[in-house]
This record gives structure tokens, sequence and C-alpha cells, in this order.
């Protein structure tokens, strides 16, 4: 476990206001502890940063004092916590090869899945039903094939990425955009608790600090540095997906895209991705032999043609979204019946009724 005075020294470095992160890399590489950071000489570390940063380290953080003892009490409260720094043996490589890797993180969980492989997968808040079962399926294949599955812990794709994955012994991380004492959105906050106990929660940021908007294009950084690719599985167009996926192709890591509907908006920043060179899957198995990851242990099997009949009514359905006068046209059936035999299948689980009397056929991974 971190000692005191080194948590503090790096929790001030980490803190000081107007010393960015390059700063602070630089200095460290530099000098090599935060703690050799503060006792030397400030003419040294102008040559170092600048007289700017310089001076800006020379004043302790007003609010340092009640940060370590803060997070020094969170420590030693609940099992499975830590602080891991650059320094530090644990440290995932992954993200240390990046160009702007956090200088220390706050971790619940298990730690050992900082170190294992690892794939992304994001999307849209707001996804089709199609869009949540697509997840949870992939994560869920992908975990019982031994991957970690990381995300947000977003509303939507990435909670139901993370619900997924935890079905696997490849559990799952969530990379957060808060102090790891606030659970953002609240909606998921047994969630969270799950992903404490069974993975493991992530974040750069200090205790409590609160949902602010620049933290979650920030934080989508640390999810594309962790992993060996990224997974798209709905998103528009100015989606935050499309950064993580941005960011990790500057990572050189893989994107991979869901493709969908050509009229759904939650399809076209996966489409956009695609004619921009990532690639296209439909299967976690897809994932698994681009990654080579070998076959995986408890992957669905998928039923033989023929083995089982299909409603005809979800065979017109098709996969895209549809109105009722539209699939009256299509199968000859008048509405009213039409729409008794749909609310069957919404029971069943095999529809799913979309705003504007819209009807969606949802395929169960």
């Amino acid at each position: 476990m971190i000692e005191r005075n080194e948590l503090a020294a790096w929790l001030r470095l980490a803190e000081t206001p107007r010393f960015g992160r390059a700063s602070a890399r630089r200095v460290l590489a530099a000098l090599g502890s935060p703690q050799a950071v503060f006792e030397a000489r400030l003419g040294v570390l102008r040559d170092v940063v600048g007289a700017a940063a310089a001076a800006a380290l020379a004043e302790p953080p007003a609010t340092l004092a009640d940060l370590v003892g803060t997070t020094w009490r969170w420590l030693a409260e609940g099992e499975q916590r830590g602080v891991v720094t650059l320094a530090d043996a644990d440290y995932p490589a992954a993200l240390l090869e990046t160009a702007d890797p956090p200088l220390l993180l706050h971790v619940q969980g298990r730690i050992e899945l900082l170190a294992a492989v690892s794939i992304a997968a994001v999307g849209s808040r707001n996804p089709t039903p199609q869009g949540i079962e697509n997840a949870r399926a992939f994560a869920r294949c992908l975990s019982q094939a031994r991957v970690t599955v990381v995300s947000g812990l977003a509303l939507g794709i990435d909670g139901a990425a993370h619900a997924g994955a935890l079905e696997g012994p490849g559990s799952t991380i969530a990379v957060v955009g808060t102090g790891l004492d606030i659970v953002y959105p609240k909606r998921h906050r047994d969630l969270a608790r799950r992903i404490a106990e069974q993975g493991l929660m992530v974040s750069e940021y200090s205790l409590g600090t609160p949902p602010l908007a620049p933290h979650f294009p920030q934080r989508n950084r640390v999810i594309a540095g962790l992993t060996r690719g990224t997974l798209v599985v709905e998103a528009a167009t100015q989606s935050g997906s499309l950064i993580t996926a941005r960011l990790a192709a500057e990572c050189g890591r893989d994107v991979f895209a869901v493709p969908g509907s050509i009229h759904a908006p939650q399809s076209r920043g996966c489409h956009a991705l695609l004619k921009q060179g990532a690639k296209l899957v439909d299967s976690a198995q897809d994932i698994l032999e681009e990654l080579r990851l070998g076959a995986p242990g408890a992957m669905p099997e998928a039923p033989e043609a023929g083995s089982r009949a299909v409603d005809p009514l979800l065979q017109a359905l098709g996969h895209d979204p549809v109105t009722l006068d539209a699939l009256a046209e299509r199968t000859g059936v008048k509405p009213a019946e039409l729409n008794a035999r749909l609310l069957e299948l919404e029971l069943e689980g095999q529809v799913a009724r979309l705003p504007g009397q819209q009807f969606q056929r949802v395929a169960r991974g």
C-alpha cells in the first residue's frame, strides 16, 4: 500500500493549479519522484518546466491536507481500494504507452484486471432496444472468452456492456469521470457496487470530484488507452463514443463498429466509422478472431438452419424499425390484428415498441 507521505506528494502534483499533466510527466522524468520535485530548488524546476510552472509548484493547493486525509481514510475503510501511480508496477502498460497517461488512478475492486486483455465497448446513451441487447450479448461473449470489457458507466450502451460482462469470468472495468466516492449517473448505483465487488472501478479524479462536463471526454482517453481495441455498438454522429474511437485509433488500437439501419440516427456514427476504416463486426467472434485471442469458451451457438421455425410476422418485420401502417402493407394483415399480435411478441421480448408508433424486432444473443 502507498505510504501517506508518498500519497500526499502525488496528490499535490496532480492537484496543483495551472500545472498540467504534460508538465508533471516532464518534471517526473527529470527528477524521478514527486517527493524529489517538491524538494528541488526553484531554479532547477525553472530549468525543467519554466518559470510559471515552477512558481505554481511552490504553493501547495489550499485543499491538499483535507484531500490527503479523505483519501487516506477511503483507502483504510474499504477492501480492494488503492491508488496506482505512474511509478507503480501495477500501472497498466497499455495506458503507459499512450500520449497522455494519467499521473495516478484511484481503483476499487480487482486490481489485477488492469493487466488483463481487454476491449472497450461504448455507444449511445439513448440506444435502441436492439442496441442494448447487442451490447450485452457482445460483452457477455467477450467476457466468457476471458476478455475484460471496459466502458464508462454511462446510461445506455455502457451500462448494458458492463452488465453483460459481469456474466463471464473476464468481468468488466468501469472508468468514471468523477471521484470513486460518487456514482454518476445515480441510476447505476447498484451496477457500480456490483462492478466494485466483481470487476474494477477506476478514476483519475480525486475523491469528491463531481460530474463535470469536461471530465468525460478526458475519461474516454483512459477507456481507449487501457484496451486492445474499441467496439462502438450504436452512436449518433456527434456521440462522445466517436471521441473514444478516435483516441483508440490514435493509440494504434483497433476500432470495431456494429452496423445498423441506414434510417436509424443511432447507427450513423457507426457507419461513419466504417467509412473511415473501422472493422465491421456482427459477433464477438469477429473481434476475437481479429485480435487472435482464440475461440471463446462459452459462446452461445447459433441455431442450425431449419431447427426452429421463425414467426412470419418477425420475418416481415426484418431488423429495421417499421411503422404499423408499413407493416400492414407488407403483410396484408389489418392493423387491429397486427396490434394484438405485436403486443404478444412485445410481451415475449421479441419486439420493441419505439417512439412514433414504430416497432423493431429484437434478436437475442
